[in-house]
This record gives C-alpha cells, structure tokens and sequence, in this order.
C-alpha cells in the first residue's frame, strides 16, 4: 500500500510556498523581498506570471481572464478535463498562441513573446505529450534538431548519456527512434528537453508512458534540482496522485477559468478531482483514474480494503465489490502459440496463447516493451506470424493480411490514436466513416447526406463534443478524439475488440467514460481485450487479469482471486 500524500511530503510540504487565492487581481504587486526556506532561496517574484489571459477560437472561449503564477524553486500543478483550456495558456506562454488579452510578465518585467524561439531565449521549454521526433533518426540526431552550427557527434551522445544519468531517462543514443518503444520515446522527448537547461520547465504528461519506478525517479531528481537550481516547473498531468506527490501548488482550470488555487498540503486527491470535473466522483472511480487502486485492494483476495490512505476520503463509502466472471461463454479470439519477429529479426511474440469469451473482459498486465505493442499490431493485421494461429469466432484468420482482422469482427482502439488511430486532418464524420465506407455509399458513390446523419447519430451516442461532424479532428480535446475512435469501432459491432491503452492521456472525467463503455460493450457480449501498463486499470475493468513477459503469457487468474504481490513478480518475470 502507498503511504498517504501528506505523510510522505512531510519533508517537501514544510517549504512550500503559500498558495495564491482564486480572483486574486490582474495588477497585483510583481516585486518583493526574497523569502529563505530551507536550501533553496525562492523570490516572491514570480519568474512566470500570466495575467488576464482571454482567448477564443471562434465562438469557443479557451481561456477567460485566466491568472498564473509559477516561482522559482517550486514545481507548480496546472490540472483539468481536456479542453479546459490547459494547453492553449502554456501555449500562449510558449508563443505558439497570441493571446487576445492579458499580459506575460518574466520575472518581473513585462514581455512579448512572438514564437517558439523567443521562449527558448526566455529560458522557457516544454515536454510535449504527443512526440515530434523523426523516426529514421537516431535518438542523438533528434536531440540535436535546431540546434544553431556545427554538430558535434560524440559530444551530442555524451550530453544525451549525462541527461539520461542525471535525471534517471537513459537511453542509447546511437538507437533509432523507430525501434524504440512508446516508453523510450518519452524518454528522448524529456532529454531533448533538459538537454537545454532550461529555467522554466513545462511538462505535459511527462510519465503517461513511463514506468512506476521511471516516475519516482524522475520526480525525486526534479524535486532536487529545483531546490538547488531554482528552476521553475509548470506540472500538466491527469495523475492526481503524481500531482499530489510531485507539486507544491497546484492551479485548477474548468471551461477556460481558473476555478481553485490550492496549496498541495492542504489537499488531497477526492478534492482535486472535484473541483476539476465539477462534481463528486466515487472513492472506486477516483482511485482507477489516479493510479492508486492497490490501495483499496487486499492482497490474496481482490476485495477492496475500504482503506482511505491513498484517497483521504473524508465520509464513508463501500467501494463496489470486483466484477464477478461472466458465465461461461463462446470463446471469441483465440491465439495458439504465436510467435513473430520484428524486421530485424528480434523476437517479439515468444508461443503466446489467450483466449477471450464473450461478454468478458482479458486485461493484459505487464511492464512496458514485453510484447503488448506487438500483440496490437497482430490484431490490427500489421503483424505476420512465423508460427501460431489466430481465431476469431471459431475461423482462422490470416495475420498480418490487410483488413483481415477487421473483416473477422476485430475492432481495434489503437495504443497512440494519432498515429494509428484518427487522421486529424479529415473532419469527424470522416473519422467516424473511414473503417466502413459502404453504409454511407450508393452504387459506388460516397453520399455526403447520409454520411453526416450517421455522424450526427454516433456524435450523440457518444457524447461527442464537437461544434459540427464537419470540424477537423485537430480541434477536439484528446478526450473527444478517443470517443471518435471508440464510437467508430463499436459502430462495427465487433465480435472482438481491443483496447490498448484506451486511457493514456485522458483527464479522469474522460477515464470514468471509457470505464462505463467498455463495461458495456462486455455486457452486450463482445469480447474486450485490454492491453494497459496501469494496474489499476488493468484491475478496475477486467474480469480475468494475465499477465504478458518477453512476449508470451506467464500466467493469469480471475479479478476476484488477484494478489498484487504476485501479480508484481510476474510481470517482473519472477514465478509466483
């Protein structure tokens, strides 16, 4: 079990600066003494302060009068939904946005920023949560890009190896990206980045694909370097535990205002997530969200423990008992000892065998890199066997043969959604037509009329925040896109579907929806195969848990019998 947040801040928290108060004026003073608190001396002076910030996009209000303030020596949370407005203020902030109102004031003088190299010249950089590397280059090439002068090769790889050990990201750096895993390229991202040194750090998602053990490293080695360097840190992440645990402060947007300022002691995560959706979550929901689940389990039993450490729940409140394992049904997909290589001949797939029935849901646990990627790919017919079958309903199926998987009745909600998932250029109706064309066409032709009434049909079923079937996939928050997808693989109806990573990157009002769907899609007989890196994902849906190492299953066992402990070795590849 976790130890609670302010147990385990108690060294942290007795530094940490007041919080500023919701409404606080746009005009408030901008200079002051140094205040001394421990190692580190922090300025009252906000190295960053946005102020007033208002901007529309169209009849959309993404920021409105929107304040913040970000000091030196402090790592400072910015939490909401997708679509709170989050990513245009840091945007804004980076000069790839021009606000319509309010001022940027850098320690404490007021500045413009016109583009991205102005920031860069601020000392102000940012860690993307979708990556923006060339795959055919090697990871120290891509460190490297817009870099002014001669490169210097063997002094770009030392400085990706002296990143990499000072923050705990190692990484080769004579590997080429496109063989990396998503985890890897995470890693590349975070060094490219403080490669640069920069004094105002922004991280958007920074561990959505990192290990556990990956994240507390990262923490620790940024919570130093703040205190010693005085850099300032703008946080972005949906983990409210990671927020509790990693911030000093912390800054809650809803709808495109700042709706609450809180110092990071005097809250917990049930508040946090409150305040960002607007209403009360249950103690179970909260807890899958943030990734604090073991928590509430009993080990050797797989009931909840109605423990409150993680949670700090306040008032009492029965946790729902684990979801029994459905009747015994048809078994859907069937894997018979698979194996695959990749192009260069690595094996990816080692004799794996599943099987799911219908009406259940297979979570697929496992660390990162062991083969799950590869299992998506042999669903999605991107990957050909060297030896094994696949059957869908009872029928082989040809790996690796374009469409064939979808033509059986697979329907796949891929691991990253823009690069496999959606085209962000097409409109949503478009996204929501492109796995079936043939229920918007006649004789051939493709009827623009029916097309937007199906859309309009799907956009409502899924709750679909759009202004129009026709808006461009680019402009819905991350959390919409993964409906898009979802809705137009249900809209199939599968006989199989798998969803891999379905909640990365989501804010926890978008988890708790994809929860209730892929609960339902269980009820209505499909088979649900998750493949997730989140144990508390894994143990929030499934009704059977196995577990995936070095490319093949070493075990698993109904939801309701798991042990965390035993769980853990072997996903570590220990027997248990």
């Amino acid at each position: 079990m976790r130890p609670s947040p302010q147990a385990s801040d108690t060294a942290v928290t007795a530094s940490r600066p007041a919080p500023d108060t919701v409404g606080e004026p746009a005009g408030a003073p901008l200079d002051g003494p140094a205040e001394h608190t421990g190692a580190a001396s922090v300025l009252t002076v906000p190295v960053v302060q946005l102020l007033g910030i208002g901007k529309r996009f169209g009849a959309v209000r993404a920021c409105d009068d929107v304040s913040l303030r970000v000091r030196a020596g402090e790592i400072h949370g910015l939490l909401g939904e997708n679509g709170a407005g989050k990513s245009t203020l840091m945007k804004i902030l980076l000069g790839l946005v021009v606000p319509d109102t309010g001022r940027i004031v850098l320690r404490g003088s007021e500045t413009t920023i016109a583009d991205p190299s102005a920031a860069a010249a601020h000392g102000i950089s940012m860690v993307h949560q979708h990556f923006s590397l060339v795959d055919r280059l090697s990871v120290w090439e891509n460190v490297v890009l817009g870099d002014r002068g001669r490169v210097d090769r063997d002094r770009a790889r030392k400085s990706v190896r002296e990143v990499g050990d000072r923050y705990g990201l190692r990484v080769d750096p004579d590997a080429c990206v496109e063989d990396l895993s998503t985890g890897e390229r995470q890693r590349v991202e975070i060094v490219k980045c403080l490669r640069r040194d920069p004094g105002v750090l922004i991280l958007d998602e920074p561990t959505s694909v990192l290990t556990l053990e990956e994240s507390r490293e990262l923490f620790t080695v940024l919570r130093r370097v703040v205190a010693d360097e005085g850099k300032a840190v703008i946080l972005i992440s949906h983990k409210l535990d990671e927020i509790v645990h990693a911030t000093d402060r912390v800054t809650i947007m809803r709808q495109g205002r700042v709706v609450a300022r809180r110092a990071t002691a005097d809250t917990d995560v049930r508040a946090l997530a409150r305040e960002m959706v607007g209403r009360e979550l249950s103690k179970w929901t909260a807890a899958s969200a943030v990734g604090a689940l073991d928590a509430l389990i009993e080990p050797g039993t797989g009931e909840p423990t109605g423990g409150t450490a993680v949670l700090d729940v306040r008032e009492p409140e029965a946790a729902p008992a684990p979801k029994p394992r459905p009747a015994a049904g048809e078994v859907r997909l069937r894997i018979t000892d698979a194996h695959a290589r990749a192009a260069d001949r690595r094996p990816l797939l080692r004799g794996l065998s599943l099987e799911v029935r219908a009406g259940e849901i297979l979570g697929i646990a496992g660390v990162e890199g062991n083969g799950q990627a590869a299992l998506g790919d042999l669903l999605s017919s991107l990957l050909p066997l060297d030896a094994g079958r696949v059957e869908v309903c009872g029928g082989a199926v040809a790996a690796g043969r374009p469409g064939a998987m979808h033509a059986a009745g697979v329907g796949v909600v891929p691991e990253d959604r823009h690069v496999s998932g959606c085209v962000l250029d097409m409109s949503v109706a478009e996204n929501l037509m492109m796995a079936d064309l043939s229920s918007v066409t006649s004789r051939g032709l493709l009827s623009r009329r029916r097309m937007a009434e199906r859309a309009r049909r799907l956009i409502e079923e899924f709750e679909i925040a759009t202004p129009s079937p026709d808006t461009p996939m680019r402009q819905l928050s991350g959390g919409n896109q993964q409906k898009v997808v979802l809705a137009r693989e249900l809209a199939g109806r599968p006989q199989v579907l798998v969803a891999a990573q379905p909640t990365r990157g989501l804010d926890i009002g978008a988890i708790e929806y994809m929860t209730e769907r892929l609960h339902a899609a269980a009820r209505e007989g499909i088979a649900v195969l998750l493949l997730s890196t989140e144990l508390g994902e894994i143990l929030t849906l499934s009704h059977r848990v196995a577990v995936i190492h070095r490319g093949a299953v070493v075990g698993e066992m109904d939801r309701a019998d798991v042990d965390t402990e035993r769980l853990g070795l072997m996903m570590g590849g220990q027997a248990a």
